[in-house]
């Protein structure tokens, strides 16, 4: 207990809120200083007005306008300071200009490809008009197309996950990527660090992305300068500053793993030992991913190159990266990227769009459930309309807050209609859509605000694929497990339950 409190107290996340909150009290005392002076008040007072005027007039989520307009009210003054400093989700001119760059770099890629992207689509068309629709609307605004000649298999837990990617991974001859949200140091860990190394050594390119503030707890610092002196390419994404900095938000939330360009792995597992069940933090952690075979892995390749440039600022002929083995195919297979920086929530309209178009039942498993406006409408109307609508949630939550935000959600759509469940084993991680035996959407992507509007985020749509069936058997398999969530429970909760859920649902969208 001794030696995690004093890593603690040294770690670069303890070091560097205490140079933020430094960086606070003496803006405080500016701020105190500056009340006695009727200009300074005038000037910032004015600039709150100013940033309420901009919060109004952007095209934001309303409960994000409601959360800032909520703050200008409470501190009228320094309001629009406060937005200015942890609001403003724009990119610097820097970032700008290798955002641009890498956009024109991409599309010369594209533009220069010899895949066909047209006939997987006709064909998704002539197999449902309505799923062609959607896949279409992800394609024009990711640049991820449908794809065909590709084999899907699915893992239901993250044990089996971990077998079958070391497995895969001492097969690699070219490259490995990999791009995830949390290492943490442990049995798992060292597994894949062991394979990495030996890889390497037999000439094969290991590139690993991981994101710095997902992964501070897990790590010793410097870990990033420890694997590339073993000859590993290694990025941390968006790293930790000691100051006052609006990007921290703008987290790498993604999971994508490939080898050679002809496999690739997604899903909500991470690099650590509970997603294995090799350590139990939260009771049994339920999780899932898949494994894709063929010309969708090509996919998953761009999207980790994207961020890697991004991250790196060196840009590389992506089309050295593509799939090399012909592949059979399972349905229509379309992985997608979503990202903060182009203000088009495309992973939360995908998934309104699977609610809208069913037609018998939605079964949904999330680990948080922190809904705007849109989504809970979409799932009212929908169990409303009878078609059935299920919704699993933890029993044993990772984050408190979020869980009584996750629980404060469930009341309007119990009301609805809407069948709710909690995986009382433990904590379910999971991020699964799917519908009527036709589509299924598995990836990275939690329905909540941070998801939605802030990370780096990614996932694969399925159409008319051997997965959906078994993502509808796992979640009917789950549900069996689980405890439903009744209407009348919600209501006898204690008043300061309820009071504190309501509370912190106000504050969701700036969590």
């Amino acid at each position: 207990m001794l030696r995690k409190l004093l890593k603690f107290f040294t770690g670069r996340l303890f070091i560097s809120f205490v140079f933020i909150s430094l960086q606070i009290g003496i803006l405080v005392n500016i701020f105190s200083f500056a009340q006695n002076s009727a200009l300074w008040i005038q000037f910032l007072s004015a600039l709150s007005i100013f940033m309420t005027l901009v919060v109004i007039t952007r095209d934001l989520n309303p409960a994000y306008k409601i959360g800032w307009m909520l703050i200008f009210m409470a501190i009228p003054v320094y309001g629009g300071l406060f937005y200015l400093l942890f609001g403003n989700r724009k990119l610097n001119s820097r970032l700008r200009a290798r955002l641009e760059q890498l956009n024109i770099f991409y599309q010369k890629g594209v533009e220069g490809g010899t895949y066909s992207e047209l006939l997987p689509m006709k064909a998704l068309s002539s197999y449902s008009p309505t799923l062609a629709r959607q896949a279409q609307y992800i394609a024009n605004i990711t640049g991820f197309p449908v794809w065909g000649n590709t084999e899907v298999e699915y893992f239901s837990s993250g044990e089996a996950w971990v077998v079958d990617v070391l497995s895969e991974m001492r097969k690699a001859k070219s490259f490995i990527f990999m791009e995830f949200f949390i290492i943490s140091e442990g049995e798992v860990w060292d597994s894949f660090l062991a394979v990495l190394l030996q890889k390497q050594k037999m000439g094969v390119r290991v590139c690993l992305m991981y994101d710095d503030v997902g992964s501070i707890l897990d790590i010793p610092s410097h870990f990033d300068r420890r694997l590339r002196s073993l000859g590993l390419e290694v990025v941390a994404f968006n790293p930790l500053r000691a100051h006052l900095n609006s990007k921290l938000n703008s987290r790498d939330h993604r999971k994508v793993l490939v080898i050679d360009g002809n496999i690739g792995y997604t899903g909500g597992m991470n690099i650590a030992d509970e997603y294995a069940n090799r350590k139990l933090k939260f009771g049994h952690w339920k999780d899932t991913a898949v494994k894709l075979r063929g010309d969708a892995v090509w996919s998953l390749s761009q999207m980790f190159l994207q961020l890697w440039a991004f991250s790196t600022g060196k840009f590389e002929d992506f089309a050295k990266h593509r799939p090399t083995l012909a592949s059979k195919t399972d349905g229509f297979v379309q992985p997608f990227a979503d990202n903060p920086l182009d203000n088009v929530n495309v992973a939360e309209n995908a998934y309104i769009q699977i609610i809208n178009m069913a037609k018998r039942y939605v079964w949904i498993t999330t680990p948080y459930l922190v809904l705007d406006n849109e989504m809970l409408t979409a799932l009212k109307i929908a169990a409303q309309s009878g078609v059935d609508v299920r919704i699993i949630t933890p029993h044993m939550p990772d984050k408190w807050y979020v869980f009584a935000v996750t629980r404060e959600n469930y009341r309007p759509l119990l009301e609805a209609g809407v069948k709710i469940y909690e995986y009382t084993p433990g904590f379910i991680h999971a991020k699964m859509f799917v519908s009527d035996d036709r589509v299924a959407i598995i990836g990275t992507i939690n329905m909540d605000y941070r998801s939605f509007y802030l990370h780096f985020e990614n996932g694969v749509a399925f159409y008319g694929s051997s997965v959906i069936r078994k993502v509808y058997e796992d979640i009917k398999h789950t549900l069996a497990i689980s405890e439903q969530i009744s209407l009348a429970y919600m209501k006898n909760r204690p008043w300061y339950i309820r009071l504190v859920g309501l509370i912190l649902k106000i504050a969701a969208p700036l969590m």
